[in-house]
């Protein structure tokens, strides 16, 4: 069609679960599907929509269990809706129903969940610094978000709850840096700093990527949740690794409102978010087969006290096999295992 840009994602997941406590299992499948469409209205205004097959919180569709149901239709649902201007130079005005692009949240996520919010975002670019604003009066989070524990009101998030983020990023040679501050209306305050750097020595491409962040709850006598972390990888062609670790305070660890979002740290089934006292480390050690086929080892280590004051380690291993059958398909394996410990009460479960 004339003048429109069509871009978009499928994924198809199969999970199959077993619960040693329990003894038993469960198995589903799992969909999500994207069209994002852009149509240019004139020379400086762009129009912007995202359609998804997904559920109320554009996470997967599903699950789809396929042992006590049978095969159902997932309902189109319209996730964006908005307006680009493009007319000041150096400068990107977004207008209406959009993905809220901040670190504490995933604007767009192809096998996840993603927040939403009607409002304005505002970027513009000043020599090597960007500055970014935005304001929004709606928002999905009482659907998208994990549920805040420390909120003054015990009940979560509202949706209605307005939301207001500045911003600002730079780049000076090999580091990108950022500074973002975010206030949602009487529910709380946060903010973070970031850097990542990128580098090759002999031929080996290295990075690194730390974050540290602060949320405080509105109300009296509210402690600050904060976290810290740090992601090291490396990359020699035909090995790669990554090595990672976050520590939250003892006060609390929710600085997110996604476990995928920049303000955590996310595993497979480990993730730092809303864990307090936490001390969580990553390691990942991959091999190339073939120039398109990834075999790698993962491990995660998490250790932190729960709601109940109970002392917990949580420990997975999994192996994953990547196969990049074409630039734009791509499909793996992953088989692992679990473990959770309540150290506090001596039970384990897998």
């Amino acid at each position: 069609i004339k003048n429109v840009e069509t871009s978009g994602s499928v994924v198809y997941r199969y999970n199959d679960y077993k619960n040693d406590v329990t003894d038993g299992s469960d198995t589903n499948n799992n969909y999500k599907v994207a069209l994002n469409l852009s149509s240019k209205v004139n020379e400086d205004v762009k129009f912007n929509s995202r359609f998804l097959v997904a559920n109320e919180d554009g996470n997967f569709a599903g699950p789809l269990d396929t042992q006590d149901a049978g095969d159902t239709n997932p309902t189109v649902s319209l996730s964006h809706a908005n307006f680009g201007y493009t007319g000041i130079a150096n400068t990107t005005i977004t207008a209406g129903k959009q993905g809220l692009s901040t670190p504490w949240t995933v604007a767009i996520d192809s096998d996840g969940n993603e927040q939403t919010g009607t409002g304005i975002l505002a970027m513009t670019t000043v020599g090597p610094v960007t500055l970014a604003g935005a304001y929004f009066n709606q928002t999905n989070l009482n659907n998208s978000a994990v549920d805040l524990n420390g909120s003054t009101d015990g009940n979560g998030l509202d949706g209605s709850d307005d939301i207001a983020t500045v911003g600002a990023i730079t780049t000076l040679g090999p580091v990108t840096a950022d500074a973002w501050f975010l206030d949602m209306t009487d529910v709380f305050d946060s903010y973070t700093i970031g850097a990542k750097a990128a580098a090759e020595l002999s031929g080996v491409k290295l990075g690194v990527d730390a974050r540290w962040a602060s949320l405080t709850f509105d109300g009296p006598n509210e402690e600050a949740n904060t976290i810290a972390k740090i992601a090291l990888t490396a990359d020699a062609g035909l090995v790669d690794g990554k090595l990672a670790y976050a520590t939250t305070d003892k006060d609390g660890g929710v600085t997110a409102l996604d476990a995928d979002a920049n303000t955590t740290l996310l595993g497979w089934n480990l993730n730092a978010l809303d864990k307090n006292d936490a001390d969580y480390w990553q390691a990942v050690l991959g091999f190339d087969i073939l120039s398109n086929l990834n075999l790698s080892a993962n491990y995660g280590n998490l250790q932190y006290v729960n709601n109940s004051d109970e002392d917990m380690e949580d420990e997975e291993i999994y192996a994953q096999l990547l196969y990049k059958m074409s630039k734009n398909l791509t499909t793996y394996v992953r088989y692992g295992e679990l473990t959770r410990e309540n150290t506090t009460a001596n039970t384990t479960q897998t």
